[in-house]
């Protein structure tokens, strides 16, 4: 059942967002040579690989490094594609992605191969267990509290360390107690981020998630030195 609405939400969502796809799309053609996609290799349910899609952001040719993780003001990333990272309108080409089976809606974020392989134990992987999703309490922290903080010569070395253990705790909490209600809400809660991100709003609280995902992660992790 959830299969089948998840479809009919990516259809729904593919017809609604149609003018705004094809803004983005002309938009990305005046600004910066290439393909108008970004194909990105990522790890989805029980571990099996995926080509995730969404709206090239970063220049084609570009001579800063090759990482999978994007630092805030990434000299890689074009103006318009920051417009379109600090939107979300270039996740929308994963309802594609939802309407092939490979994502849902709600579902922790998939993470680049390399990634998993080297820094995901065996309570990480519990998040493999489900489709990866647009959406999650995970990937809406790392939205609203750590895009932007992911600064200076190795942000990597920042998201894997400070950042990564947190963000997968969260999906965890959200992998045990998934279904139809959770998911509902958790729609809810990623519209009305990323309208008060749209109105300005920086700050905001801790996900309600917080408190569990801490105990499940068994320590008081330090807060980030940004």
């Amino acid at each position: 059942m959830q299969r089948l609405l998840d479809g009919l939400l990516a259809l729904c969502g593919l017809c609604i967002c149609s003018p705004l796809l094809l803004l983005a799309s002309a938009g990305i053609r005046l600004c910066s040579p290439g393909p108008i996609l970004y194909r990105a290799r990522r790890t989805g349910r029980h571990g099996h690989e995926f080509i995730m899609y969404k709206f090239r952001t970063m220049h084609v040719a570009h001579a800063h490094g090759t990482s999978p993780i994007t630092a805030d003001h990434d000299p890689r990333i074009f103006p318009f594609g920051n417009f379109l990272r600090k939107t979300k309108i270039d996740e929308l080409p994963q309802l594609v992605n939802i309407l092939i089976g490979q994502m849902a809606i709600i579902g922790p974020r998939a993470e680049d191969p390399a990634i998993v392989a080297a820094h995901y134990d065996t309570a990480a992987r519990e998040t493999l267990r489900v489709l990866p999703g647009l959406s999650s309490p995970g990937s809406l922290y790392y939205f609203t509290h750590c895009e932007d903080m992911l600064t200076g010569d190795d942000p990597e070395r920042l998201y894997l360390e400070q950042v990564l253990p947190l963000k997968l705790a969260l999906d965890r909490i959200y992998v045990q107690q998934s279904g139809p209600l959770q998911n509902f809400r958790m729609i809810g809660r990623t519209v009305v981020t990323i309208l008060q991100v749209l109105c300005g709003q920086k700050n905001f609280p801790d996900p309600p998630e917080m408190a569990q995902a801490r105990e499940l992660l068994g320590v008081e992790l330090p807060t980030p030195e940004w």
